[in-house]
């Protein structure tokens, strides 16, 4: 009976996938796998591997003897080694499309969150005051901003679509894209150069790649808009994350907003959880009930499609 190991899972069973995975004649064999010993240990004689969060290295990968996918719960892939995958003939399937309206909502949300001060005021109002928590100045009118959006794959804009409205500029930078489709939406084509000169909102949605790991860092912080404010719902490395709170802490940078972070869990003494100026959310924006049960469902199903030997519809690794 061929093997079906999931090496580790958030969720509070894995009732979805072993349903799925059961009925088409598939044994499930899981694990809550944090090292490459306890990981070679369930995948060595796996024929499709799903993975959450667990760090699949070349050694892991290397240990698989009859792999024929590795599928992740999830849009990035960046705890894959897609190379190694990839030399040994393995292909690594994403999941892109379970939760493109959650992470653009959310990202909405974190915008007018910070553009409108709204968590210092409702903290106000909790300690028993009234008024404006800070400057006048810190309550910004969305018409008025420039908007730049780092990545526009399926994500980035659905965020452009839900900024329309608010009639502020938009500006896009996505090597992958063509300028045609940007501008189809309404939005500016620019280098990331321009639009972080030029932009008031700063939102991430570019996968982490070694192109885009530390895109914000020290220089080119010091390159963007002061007073700028940055959102982050794409990966947390793709901040240099002590070039962001020395830049929050001077005010070259007003406000970030951000669902994720680098590292994760946000160390206890990180300036990041007691800074004024940031507003935090816990790696959620991808989460909603529907969305998780897609998910889930959809990695199961890749790998019995894989397992059926059946074409895969979301490769990531060139095979």
């Amino acid at each position: 009976m061929p093997i079906v190991a999931i090496t580790d899972y958030t969720f509070p069973s894995l009732d979805i996938e072993t349903e799925i995975l059961e009925a088409a004649g598939f044994e499930v064999r899981s694990g809550q796998c944090k090292t490459p010993e306890a990981l070679i240990a369930l995948v060595a004689n796996a024929d499709a591997v799903i993975t959450q969060f667990a760090p699949i290295t070349p050694e892991v990968i290397d240990a698989m003897k009859q792999a024929r996918v590795i599928v992740r719960y999830g849009v990035g892939v960046d705890n894959v080694n897609l190379e190694a995958a990839r030399l040994r003939g393995i292909p690594v399937c994403n999941i892109p499309t379970f939760c493109i309206d959650e992470v653009a909502d959310h990202t909405l949300g974190l915008i007018l969150a910070a553009t409108r001060s709204l968590l210092p005021n409702a903290n106000l109002v909790r300690d028993g005051k009234w008024g404006l928590a800070g400057p006048l100045t810190e309550m910004r009118t969305l018409r008025d901003q420039t908007v730049g959006i780092v990545g526009f794959g399926r994500i980035g804009a659905a965020v452009a679509a839900r900024l329309a409205p608010f009639k502020c500029k938009r500006l896009a930078f996505d090597p992958m894209t063509p300028a045609s489709v940007i501008e189809s939406s309404g939005c500016q084509p620019a280098t990331v150069e321009k639009l972080l000169a030029e932009a008031d909102i700063v939102t991430l949605h570019c996968p982490s790649t070694p192109q885009t790991r530390n895109l914000l860092n020290s220089g080119s912080i010091a390159k963007m808009k002061p007073g700028a404010i940055v959102v982050n719902v794409a990966r947390g490395d793709v901040i240099e994350t002590a070039a962001l709170v020395a830049a929050l802490q001077s005010g070259q940078i007003a406000a970030a907003a951000l669902d994720v972070c680098n590292p994760e869990p946000i160390p206890l003494d990180s300036p990041l959880r007691s800074l004024p100026n940031v507003l935090v959310t816990s790696h959620i924006a991808s989460a909603s009930v529907a969305a998780v049960r897609t998910l889930r469902e959809t990695a199961a199903q890749l790998a019995v499609t894989a397992l059926r030997g059946e074409p895969l519809p979301t490769i990531v690794n060139g095979l």
